[in-house]
């Protein structure tokens, strides 16, 4: 049975949606148990709203009276309030007693908790938070960093590739993964300090490293893992959102412009909603904190249910696949390698 953690009041949809998605995800595996973790009174109330389903054996709760906001300083905060559902889900991990901790609360504070609680894998000087990013071919790519550090060394990036790859391989199943490096241009003398040396140091690194890789490339798909600094990821991160999110409002407003077209929308409906799944991050399942002693997943912080589902989904299969050990082993053999 795996055991997956969720912080029931994180989020700016918490409780009702995060508790949604932990019973729905519950519900849909047999081995699955989750953890909802937070004020017990107000996750009684919420589940008290749902249908009995097959999962209600499969669902526990850990009380947790505090909550960290979004505004609070992150660091000062998990000091604070040790009773925060962040803190509290961090401890099962700690404790031996969750396999893996999902939350849509604080990222700062979530971060944070688990550096401060569990630690890091040896060899990995700053962990990354990584997210699928959507490609046109709908498979989807791993970038890390997406802004856990906007100030990386060439040895970050090697080990967020490293990390990367594992991930991509073990969790989304991609045989030989390609890793590429975010650049200004293809060549390897383009690029900054930071990217020439990490490129020099790619090349040699334990992973299928295909080179630079521009930014009008991110979403073709040509590569299943991208590495950069947190503030590139960020920057990218939020370009994309932004452009999908002005292209549907373009796309609406000229279908709309006449009858005409209006009743040509209606018959283009199902492709439409088709295009918009595969541009919703709530089907990617949340964003993986590399390089930690614990597997946990970062929500967005607008979550609903079917994000939060999805969240759980990719935990337990991060902790199926066994891809944390397999990281842990990678960073130890490349650190004696390094040191040969």
């Amino acid at each position: 049975m795996i055991r997956v953690a969720v912080d029931a009041m994180g989020g700016d949809n918490a409780p009702q949606e995060i508790v949604r998605g932990a019973v729905a995800a519950a519900a849909a595996g047999d081995e699955l148990e989750v953890i909802l973790v937070g004020r017990p009174d107000e996750i009684q109330r919420e589940l008290s709203t749902i249908s009995p389903t097959t999962a209600a054996g499969r669902l526990k709760t850990e009380p947790a009276g505090e909550v960290i906001g979004p505004d609070e300083p992150p660091v000062q905060a998990v000091r604070r309030k040790k009773d925060a559902s962040i803190n509290v889900g961090t401890q099962l991990i700690k404790e031996g007693l969750a396999d893996a901790f999902v939350s849509a609360g604080s990222t700062g504070a979530f971060m944070a908790s688990a550096l401060l609680t569990v630690g890091r894998i040896k060899g990995v000087e700053r962990p990354a938070l990584g997210t699928v990013v959507n490609t046109i071919d709908g498979q989807g790519t791993v970038l890390l960093d997406m802004g856990a550090n906007v100030d990386c060394t060439p040895q970050n990036l090697l080990t967020y590739a490293i990390m990367g790859s594992i991930y991509a391989e073990r969790v989304l199943r991609r045989e030989r993964p390609r890793v590429g490096l975010i650049n200004v241009g293809v060549e390897e003398t383009k690029g900054s300090s930071l990217t020439k040396e990490a490129f020099a140091r790619l090349k040699t690194a334990p992973v299928n490293f295909v080179g630079n890789v521009e930014a009008r490339e991110v979403l073709d798909g040509r590569v299943d893992v991208l590495v950069c600094d947190g503030f590139v990821g960020n920057v990218i991160i939020k370009t994309a959102e932004g452009v999908a999110q002005g292209l549907m409002g373009m796309i609406k407003e000229e279908i709309t412009r006449s009858r005409l077209t209006t009743l040509a929308a209606a018959l283009l409906k199902p492709a439409f909603s088709r295009v918009k799944k595969r541009l919703d991050y709530a089907e990617y399942g949340g964003a993986p904190f590399l390089g930690v002693k614990g597997v946990f997943i970062k929500c967005h912080g607008s979550s609903g249910a079917r994000a939060i589902e999805n969240g759980v989904r990719v935990a337990a299969e991060f902790v199926r696949t066994g891809a944390l050990a397999e990281m842990e082993r990678a960073m130890a053999a490349w650190g004696q390698a390094g040191d040969a």
